[in-house]
């Protein structure tokens, strides 16, 4: 792919490598979660060498994730701060999805929805991460009851997972261009004048 070198850079290597193996992980934990979850999902099982590498791989790609997932906490925590415009623009929501997203209030590096996004991927993380931990009985014993609830939310918060990162897959695909910022790491100039001004005049220090 031929690049403009005019072109901004969103993510250097390490971040994104830190979000594919975040990504990566995430996969095979649904893909074995559901196996798991339900005999319809079961022949997923076969994916990982049939259900006992099932179950012996899924608890450590989950620490896998969960270590990465808090790489990409510390990167990006600053960065995903609420303000008052970003409020407003999860206000005018609408009219980003109609099309008409030109006169919508000027944002950072991630707008109102992705902050909403990273922290509800915060909350399912640590809900699924301290479960799962509850529910790893090769390390510790503990009441049946407490294991019971574990898996309950544990499942929750993974439909819960799944949905928002079916959600943050959509909305790459559906605004043209965001996939190549974790592909090469660069967006268009035109690109990040139109999603994210408040970003792009900080990093060319036009503004008009």
């Amino acid at each position: 792919m031929i690049r403009d070198p005019k072109d901004l850079q969103r993510y250097n290597a390490s971040e994104r490598a830190n979000h594919w193996v975040v990504g990566i992980s995430f996969i095979l934990l649904a893909l074995s979660g559901l196996a798991f979850f339900h005999p319809a999902f079961f022949p997923l099982t076969l994916l990982f060498g049939g259900p006992v590498w099932a179950r012996i791989l899924h608890p450590f790609i989950g620490v896998l994730m969960a270590v990465s997932f808090l790489g990409l906490f510390l990167r990006f925590r600053h960065l995903n701060k609420m303000t008052a415009a970003d409020r407003e623009w999860l206000g005018r929501a609408q009219e980003m999805v109609n099309g008409d997203d030109h006169d919508m209030p000027e944002q950072g590096k991630y707008n109102g929805g992705q902050k909403l996004l990273f922290w509800g991927l915060v909350i399912g993380m640590l809900a699924i991460t301290v479960t799962g931990a509850l529910m790893w009985r090769a390390w510790w014993t503990l009441p049946v009851n407490v294991v019971r609830a574990a898996s309950v939310v544990h499942a929750i918060a993974g439909v819960w997972m799944i949905g928002l990162i079916i959600m943050h897959v959509y909305a790459a695909i559906w605004t043209r261009g965001t996939i190549r910022a974790m592909l090469y790491g660069t967006v268009t100039r035109a690109w990040a004048k139109q999603h994210h001004r408040g970003w792009y005049r900080k990093m060319t220090g036009d503004n008009d």
